[in-house]
């Protein structure tokens, strides 16, 4: 058997293989519902073989949205659309995940594809709010500096959504701690200088993913697991850097997470990444020292590279965006390519199994 296709366990959640569907906007949503293009989205990846299927960011409140048609669970209402995709994740195998975010003074902006812009208060969108009144960038809009209680308000929304995705059937919470949104605000020195509890030093820049941490585990059972997926560099002097994403590891291991979804970058406007095949691999590998698990992200788009990222134990799991946005069955096709007959396809397509 291969390294891709070899059973995890975190806590007492069975994952079928090491393929992880990467949370992926999909822009599709109606005051935060889900719909049949969810459904379908997700469903899909389930059927393909994935073994851990995440939602997109799913926003906490109203105001923590990137775009008007971003996922939501801020309300109870929402439960009842979100409870059938899990239960269609899990017919087919695989475990449903739902990933919880809030994008702080990157939010109101539209889709990608109508220009990535903000949208203002008169056109419909809304206020930001962030750790200080910084905006991301000339383009954006400058947000309100959070006050203690509107702090405390948001951590709460964090836990109230994590009550509901317990209700909806979700089995693994990821917190969305990347990418220059409301927790990875807090967390870099570049977006963060605020001057009491929850800024200055490093410590302080932590609390509030600390407590957000604490308050979920509050209500999400001790026998599921808990993900973060953080920037693991800013890729900017004088930003967030890998020796933090290690401090801040060896922190969150002890009050709750499980494994640390290691991306990078977002946090500004102005950095300069030099993406390529594998080029985030080394945060993953560098958290991992920790002894705290990781996954994998960034430009992997082949069965051989995950096989060896994993070989090599850079990683425990590699999360998949784009490839799986282009083919919902790579973990069909990357079994085939490894020669590993573990997977077990859905009945309805059996017949298409290539024969050896």
């Amino acid at each position: 058997m291969s390294k891709l296709f070899s059973l995890l366990q975190i806590r007492t959640i069975l994952l079928k293989n090491r393929i992880v569907v990467s949370p992926m906007c999909q822009y599709s949503s109606v005051d935060g519902f889900a719909n049949d293009w969810h459904l379908v989205h997700l469903g899909s990846r389930a059927v393909g073989g994935a073994g851990l299927v995440f939602t997109e960011a799913t926003a906490v409140t109203p105001e923590g949205r990137i775009s008007p048609h971003d996922l939501g669970i801020w309300s109870d209402e929402h439960v009842e659309q979100l409870r059938r995709i899990t239960a269609f994740i899990e017919r087919q195998g695989s475990v449903p995940g739902i990933q919880l975010a809030h994008a702080g003074r990157k939010g109101s902006t539209s889709e990608p594809w109508t220009g990535d812009r903000l949208i203002t208060v008169e056109n419909g969108g809304w206020k930001t709010v962030a750790p200080s009144a910084l905006p991301f960038s000339e383009y954006k809009d400058t947000p309100e500096a959070l006050t203690t209680t509107g702090i405390a308000e948001l951590i709460n929304a964090f836990k109230c959504a994590a009550k509901r995705a317990l209700d909806a059937g979700f089995k693994v919470i990821e917190l969305h701690g990347a990418h220059g949104y409301l927790i990875n605000e807090f967390l870099s020195p570049l977006s963060n200088t605020r001057s009491d509890a929850y800024g200055g030093s490093f410590e302080n820049r932590m609390r509030f993913l600390v407590e957000v941490i604490a308050a979920v585990r509050s209500v999400w059972p001790s026998d599921y697991p808990l993900f973060l997926r953080i920037s693991a560099s800013d890729w900017v002097e004088g930003g967030w850097e890998v020796e933090d994403s290690q401090k801040l590891a060896e922190t969150v291991k002890n009050i709750g997470v499980d494994l640390i979804d290691c991306s990078s970058g977002g946090s500004v406007s102005y950095a300069k990444i030099p993406a390529k095949p594998g080029y985030q691999v080394p945060f993953a590998e560098d958290v991992k020292k920790t002894g705290i698990l990781t996954g994998a992200v960034g430009i992997i788009t082949t069965a051989e590279q995950a096989e060896e990222i994993l070989l090599n134990e850079q990683a425990d799991l590699i999360f998949m965006a784009r490839e799986l946005l282009r083919d919902p069955y790579f973990p069909m096709h990357a079994a085939g390519d490894l020669g590993d007959d573990s997977l077990h396809w859905p009945l309805q397509y059996e017949r298409a199994k290539r024969k050896k």
